[in-house]
Parts: C-alpha cells; sequence; structure tokens
C-alpha cells in the first residue's frame, strides 16, 4: 500500500477508508491507498501555511534554484514517471515518453526562469507629491484540485505558477490517479523545496475536496475539470470570497474551410479528437466541414480512424489505450446509441471492442443535428461529429454554438479568412492548420462555460499573485494642501 498523503515534507498513510487503483486498460489492481478525510485535509493546510511566511520572503532566485533542481530530478526520473502515469491513466506508454512527461518537464525549467521575472510597474510621481509603486506579492495557501486525464501535467499546471509566486499549495490529485502527483511531491522536497510548501492529499472530491477548498486558511482555490463539478467549486469557494481559477470542459470546433489542405486536415482530425483516447478537454470534437469537401473528409477520416491500433498500452505499437474507467466506457458509448436512436449515423467505430479495459474503438458520427447532445455536450471520449457548412458565416456561427469555449482550430490557406477565424470564434485558444500542441510559453484557460484563469506561461502569474500599491510622499510637509479638504483650523 502507497503512502497517499504527502504533507509538511513526508509521506503519510490517509485516515480514510482503503481504495484500489487500478490499470484500466487491464483492470488489474496496482496499488492501494488509504484515502485523505477533512483532518488529514486540516493537517496539510496548517502545514501550508505555516511555510508560507519563509516561503513568500524566500527571493525569486531561491525559489528557481529549487525549480531548477526539480527539472533535473524529473529528467533522471523521466522513464519511471512515464511508466507509472502509463499503467495509472491507461496512456500508452508512447503518449507518456512523448509528450506528458516531456511536457511536465519543460514545464518546471520555465517557471524555474519565469520565478525571476515577477514585476510590478515602474515607479512615476503620478500627482506630482507621491511616488507609487506597485508590488505583486503572493496570495498565501492554494487549494488545488487536478484531473484524472493528465495526472502529471495538471499537478505541474496547478503546483509550479503558485510556489513559483511564492505561494504554497495543497494538491487534491485525482483518487484514481495520484501516483505520479506523489512522485512529484518526494522529487519536490528532495530539490529543497521546504516542507509543507507542496502538499499533495490524495481523497474523495465530495469529502476532501469540499473540505480543501471550503477550508477559511485557503485563499485561492485552483481547478480542472467538468463544467458541473466546477459549478460545485465556485460555489463553495466563493462562500469564503475566495479567489478562483476554472478551467473546465470543452467542445473544441475543427473548421475546414473549402481551401484547406484536405489531407492536412483529416490526418490533424484524427489526432485532435484521438489524443487521450479523446479525453482530453481540447480535444476536436465537432468537425465543420465546407460542403464541397465534406463527403472526402469522412471518408478519409473514417479509413485513418480503422487504421488506429488499440491494446497493450506499454506496447510502442499502441495508438491509444482505454478510457478510464467502465464508467467512463459505458457514458461514451452510451452517448453514440442516443445520438444513432436521434437519426445519427456512425462512418465507423461505435462499439465497445472484446477483450479486457475499458476499450472504445474510435468513431466518427455524421448526420447529427447542431442542437443535439452529441453535437453539445461533452464526450471525453475518442469519438467526432462531422457536419457541412456552406459558407464562412455559417461556419463560425456553428463553431461558437456551444456553451464551451476552450480551444479550437481553423483549416485554411486564407489569410484574411485565418485572421477572421482567429477575431471571431470565442475560444481560449485557436489555432490555425493544426490543433493541440502547446507550449510553456503561452497561455492556455477558456472563455463561457470553460472556465476563466490561465495556466502555464507568465500570465498564469495574474492568477497566483495579489497587487498591491505602494505610495510615498515625497514633499516631507507636515500640513497637505489636500487636508483643508476635510478640516480649515490654524495648525501651525
Amino acid at each position: 500500500m502507497i503512502a497517499g498523503q504527502w504533507i509538511d515534507g513526508r509521506a503519510q498513510h490517509g485516515s480514510g477508508d482503503t481504495m484500489q487503483i487500478l490499470n484500466p486498460a487491464t483492470g488489474t489492481v496496482i496499488d492501494e491507498v488509504r484515502l485523505a478525510t477533512p483532518e488529514d485535509v486540516a493537517a496539510a493546510v496548517a502545514a501550508a501555511k505555516e511555510a508560507f511566511v519563509g516561503w513568500s520572503t524566500a527571493t525569486p532566485g531561491e525559489r528557481s534554484t529549487v525549480l531548477h533542481d526539480l527539472a533535473a530530478r524529473m529528467s533522471a526520473r523521466a522513464e519511471e514517471y512515464a511508466q507509472a502515469e502509463s499503467a495509472q491513466a491507461g496512456k500508452p506508454i508512447r503518449l507518456t515518453r512523448e509528450f506528458d512527461v516531456p511536457g511536465s518537464i519543460d514545464n518546471a525549467e520555465f517557471f524555474a526562469g519565469a520565478a525571476r521575472h515577477l514585476q510590478g510597474s515602474a515607479a512615476a510621481e503620478w500627482d506630482g507629491t507621491h511616488t507609487s509603486t506597485v508590488r505583486r506579492e503572493a496570495i498565501g495557501v492554494v487549494g488545488s484540485i487536478a484531473p484524472w486525464n493528465y495526472p502529471l501535467q495538471m499537478a505541474m499546471w496547478k503546483m509550479l505558477p503558485a510556489v513559483a509566486a511564492g505561494n504554497t499549495i495543497v494538491l487534491k490529485p485525482s483518487e484514481m490517479t495520484p501516483i505520479t502527483s506523489l512522485m512529484l511531491a518526494e522529487d519536490a522536497t528532495a530539490a529543497g523545496m521546504p516542507d509543507g510548501v507542496f502538499n499533495v492529499i490524495t481523497g474523495t472530491g465530495p469529502v476532501a475536496g469540499e473540505a480543501l477548498i471550503g477550508h477559511p486558511d485557503v485563499r485561492m482555490v485552483s481547478f480542472t475539470g467538468s463544467t458541473r463539478v466546477g459549478h460545485r467549486v465556485a460555489e463553495v469557494a466563493m462562500a469564503g470570497l475566495k479567489r478562483i481559477h476554472l478551467e473546465l470542459g470543452g467542445k473544441a470546433p475543427f473548421v475546414v474551410f473549402e481551401d484547406a489542405d484536405l489531407e492536412a486536415a483529416i490526418q490533424g482530425a484524427v489526432a485532435a479528437s484521438l489524443i487521450n483516447t479523446g479525453q482530453d478537454c481540447t480535444a476536436a470534437t465537432r468537425a465543420y466541414v465546407h460542403r464541397s469537401l465534406y463527403d472526402q473528409f469522412v471518408d478519409g477520416v473514417a479509413t485513418v480512424m480503422d487504421g488506429i491500433v488499440l491494446g497493450d498500452t506499454a506496447d510502442e505499437g499502441t495508438d491509444i489505450g482505454p478510457l478510464i474507467s467502465p464508467t467512463q466506457q459505458a457514458k461514451v458509448a452510451a452517448m453514440v446509441e442516443r445520438a444513432v436512436a436521434g437519426g445519427a449515423k456512425v462512418a465507423c467505430g461505435g462499439f465497445v471492442p472484446e477483450g479486457d479495459g475499458a476499450f472504445y474503438r474510435p468513431t466518427l458520427v455524421t448526420d447529427a443535428t447542431q442542437d443535439s447532445e452529441i453535437v453539445q455536450e461533452e464526450i471525453f471520449g475518442p469519438v467526432l461529429v462531422a457536419l457541412p457548412f456552406d459558407d464562412d458565416d455559417e461556419a463560425l456561427r456553428l463553431a461558437n454554438d456551444t456553451p464551451y469555449g476552450l480551444a479550437a482550430s481553423a483549416w485554411t490557406t486564407d489569410v484574411v479568412r485565418a485572421h477572421r477565424a482567429t477575431r471571431e470564434i470565442q475560444a481560449g485558444c485557436v489555432w490555425i492548420n493544426d490543433h493541440i500542441p502547446i507550449v510553456s510559453e503561452m497561455p492556455h484557460g477558456g472563455f463561457k462555460q470553460s472556465g476563466f484563469g490561465k495556466d502555464m506561461s507568465s500570465y498564469s502569474f495574474e492568477e497566483y499573485t495579489q497587487i498591491k500599491h505602494v505610495s510615498f510622499d515625497i514633499t516631507g510637509e507636515s500640513h497637505k494642501p489636500w487636508h483643508r479638504t476635510i478640516f480649515t483650523g490654524n495648525n501651525d
């Protein structure tokens, strides 16, 4: 049984029930963990609160040194991280080796540098008698909740900007996928991060999650997950007037204009819709294709999807893995079945393959209506819906016609059309002639029901810092001219 909690610089067992951690590709038990109770959460928050004074006053250089060492330690254990992430989340080993782990290490290296570049605005005398400056200061204890689809990357996205800015953090990973978050805490401590700066609690949302976001000593809440749960997180956090950062669901449009490189769009659509078995809030889920290209697009995507290899996630030849659980598998299958019952057609896939594991065949759905569930609601599985359009106005209107606004892409060789798409599509990220690539230097976050606030990049510091105006009198006068606005007596 692993110690599922990392509190005040050491591994501990939780005080709650025992839970098995399963490999969704095989259904086998990887390990067991005792879950966190509200008492465990309180201990982690107390440790973070005590550590805040020292960490928030550490120099940027000191914080930077710790994060550089963390990146180096993770690099040395890269294969161990990749294997653990693959096993707990059901990811193909190729994905964890080439995407999850390298991206996480790059995030650490970026924030090691960014920690030394936190600045306020330049000093000036706006009224002629006072010098004003702006201090950018840490907020305090941050309570973060990360999802199961990218356990390591989301732990990094939560922890790095928080601690680089001088905050301390209590992270709750999904109870289904805590292993790499605990490895990260171990490496952070070994890298010199003081005890209590980074704590990990493994517990359920209703118990540990609610205790964390509702704790009076937590000054900020950062949550990544579904929009439905995000509403509950906001409700609990706002009751305590906490700073909130929410990265929620998505329903990314993939718009293929009539002048697009069709082969590039076909290849891009398959990759963008199937990454992480479609369990990605930025994954392409709605392909709007100009009617002149529509049939060719559908045929091309179906052909490529039919060749996708499902199987052993430890095999380099496996393309995509299972869904996170049989429950998620049943949810995806039911959404496709309801779409077909409502008149949609399946161009490929659309079934649960034989064998063990929570697998679902890559699926392309056609003939759905714009207002149908499968077009409007997040699926979180390897399913792409294709719909035709006749002109640019219609394409952009349809692209914006969901409650979500996290990511999108447009495919065109016309620069004017590309600029119009990036301007009018309501999403936090719009790619042109690609879909999915992210970099540490650029922000990630959504519009509308996809939440607010940014992960990654220096823009994330806007979430994890608070601004203080400092004003210095430069006249040395005891009796200020403005005093007479308040009183006019002789004060000599």
